[in-house]
């Protein structure tokens, strides 16, 4: 009886320890292929790379298409820093770590260039088109800026013409039609034509000069009345873009994919689609 006892507590042993070496041994499994699945993860998120773009604020919404469709094509992250073309430049040449400029004009991009802040000279992407815009229903609007000397309009948005090429077309336009005198006491200048909307939108401005890629956008779509400013009055607005120099020492390949992205024919037809010509 004793030894029956013996034997069974034995054999228990035996089984317990074998259901015990399974446990241990499923266990070491399910750690290893999460330590695999984690360890892959990890990697992904490791090869993941972060572009920086600064962009000129009339261009903001059309980039935000551009980013979202180049992202569906490669493992990237664009990292868009909206501003004044002027702010950015002087950002870049002060050291900001951008890959590249889409810039309101040439100017800017042009300088960088000639500086050794850009790796080629720029090209342009878009050519950008100015418009009146207003929150004001009783005021008719029309190309020749008629409405500005109206006494209804007390104050009208610009760009700082020193460092927003919207806003320094906006003088040509004043000048152009031989107002520029009249509407000077009038004009709030903003740092952008991010701001430009804003003093329109808030009404703080009875008229503002922007950018038609702004109006054409779905978030501003419909507010307001709009009209195209005389294409006489004014130079067309080339904008250019650039790699910089620390986009070509950090990250050459991706910045030239995102580079050359902007002239592929899905980039253009978003290009398009906010009222900027473009190059075929």
């Amino acid at each position: 009886m004793t030894y029956n006892s013996k034997l069974v507590h034995s054999i228990y042993f035996i089984c317990d320890f074998g259901h015990r070496t399974k446990f241990i041994y499923y266990l070491f499994l399910l750690f290893f292929i999460g330590s695999c699945f984690f360890d892959n993860t990890n990697s992904n998120k490791e090869e993941k790379k972060t572009l920086k773009v600064a962009v000129a604020a009339n261009v903001q919404f059309a980039i935000k298409e551009i980013e979202v469709a180049f992202e569906k094509l490669t493992n990237t992250d664009i990292d868009i820093i909206i501003g004044s073309s002027g702010k950015l430049t002087a950002q870049i040449q002060q050291g900001a770590p951008y890959d590249l400029l889409l810039a309101a004009n040439m100017k800017y991009p042009e300088s960088l260039y000639k500086s050794g802040y850009a790796t080629a000279e720029p090209t342009v992407y878009g050519l950008g088109t100015l418009v009146l815009w207003t929150m004001k229903s009783e005021l008719i609007l029309d190309g020749n800026l008629a409405m500005a000397n109206y006494s209804m309009v007390q104050k009208i948005a610009i760009a700082n013409p020193k460092n927003a090429p919207y806003g320094a077309a906006a003088m040509n336009v004043f000048e152009y039609f031989e107002m520029k005198n009249e509407v000077l006491p009038k004009l709030v200048y903003a740092e952008s034509i991010a701001q430009v909307n804003q003093y329109v939108l808030t009404k703080n401005c009875e008229i503002g000069l922007t950018a038609k890629s702004v109006v054409l956008s779905p978030k501003m779509n419909g507010k307001g009345s709009w009209q195209e400013v005389s294409k006489a009055a004014y130079q067309p607005i080339k904008q250019g873009v650039v790699v910089t120099k620390y986009g070509a020492e950090n990250h050459a390949q991706l910045a030239q994919q995102f580079y050359d992205f902007l002239f592929s024919k899905t980039a253009k037809d978003i290009f398009k689609h906010y009222g900027y010509g473009t190059s075929g």
